[in-house]
């Protein structure tokens, strides 16, 4: 059975969650300045989801320092899994902030109110947008380096949210020169936003499900293993058995090798090592465990 890779050295992912803390706080603020000077439920559907933003950042972090205790007698197979609730989690406040968003804008269809300083609420909204841009794009490096689902998590709410920016701020562009009677476009957009981040929160869910339920390596990573297995086992050897999951960043392989009767314990266990060592060669992060019986037939 493999030992996991030592994690790298310098920036880690609970550094990242930290800026992702401070920049949700720096966000929100100007963002819900942006809503405080235009009375516009566009920017305020905005601003919520950064809201959504700092709490899934408390929560990634709390994920991420769990994640990384080692394995004790009470976990034997690590804490890695607490990522799954943190994603978990941030999927289900974005479906709170999508009916809280949704909930304002249906109030402004039946009261309808005027908005102003749409120019300085729509600049302040974008200086926001920039910084999440940033911050999401080295989340995502960081995410693929250290293969963490609650990163790439949170990298996705915060492109998912500059995308939601950039279109309210297109949308509003039509207020400041469209007639008054076109007030219904600010809470319209609201409801877009809404519904977009609904299917942002739908895949993080969906993505949590399947970790907690150990659903199964992807195809292509089993289909590595089978050919890993296949090129270094010798005529007469067989393997069966395949089983694979994830938690966190770690990989688990288990599999029976079949070998001849007459074949050594130390004859098996060196083919062992090497098979494990081809599979941990090709999979960050992976435990593979082989039981070894005897080919029957």
């Amino acid at each position: 059975m493999s030992s996991p890779h030592p994690a790298p050295s310098g920036l880690q992912p609970r550094h990242l969650a930290m800026l992702s803390i401070a920049a949700a706080c720096l966000t929100l603020g100007l963002k819900f300045w942006a809503y405080h000077l235009t009375g516009s439920v566009g920017l305020y559907s905005d601003a919520m989801e950064s809201f959504v933003n700092l709490a899934a950042a408390i929560a990634a972090l709390v994920a991420l320092t769990i994640a990384a205790q080692p394995a004790d007698p009470g976990h034997p197979f690590g804490h890695e899994k607490a990522e799954y609730f943190a994603s978990g989690l941030e999927g289900g406040l974005i479906f709170v902030a999508a009916l809280a968003i949704a909930y304002e804008a249906v109030q402004r269809l039946l009261h309808p109110a005027p908005v102003a300083q749409l120019g300085m609420g729509m600049l302040i909204s974008l200086v926001a947008s920039a910084i999440n841009g940033g911050l999401a794009w080295l989340m995502l490096g960081y995410a693929r380096k250290h293969d963490s689902i609650v990163l790439e998590a949170d990298a996705k709410h915060l492109l998912t949210d500059v995308w939601t920016s950039a279109g309210v701020v297109a949308a509003l562009c039509l207020l400041l020169v469209l007639p008054p009677s076109w007030w219904w476009l600010d809470p319209l957009i609201a409801i877009v936003v809404a519904a977009n981040i609904v299917r942002t929160g739908a895949d993080l869910l969906r993505r949590s499900a399947d970790g907690l339920m150990d659903a199964a390596l992807p195809a292509e990573e089993q289909g590595s293993i089978r050919r890993i297995l296949e090129q270094q086992l010798a005529p007469g050897l067989r393997y069966t058995g395949l089983r694979t999951r994830k938690a966190g960043n770690r990989r688990f392989v288990e599999f029976k090798l079949l070998v001849a009767p007459a074949m050594t314990v130390a004859d098996s266990h060196a083919l062992c090592d090497t098979l494990e060592a081809a599979i941990m060669a090709e999979l960050n992060r992976c435990q593979v465990t082989i039981h070894v019986e005897p080919l029957t037939s």
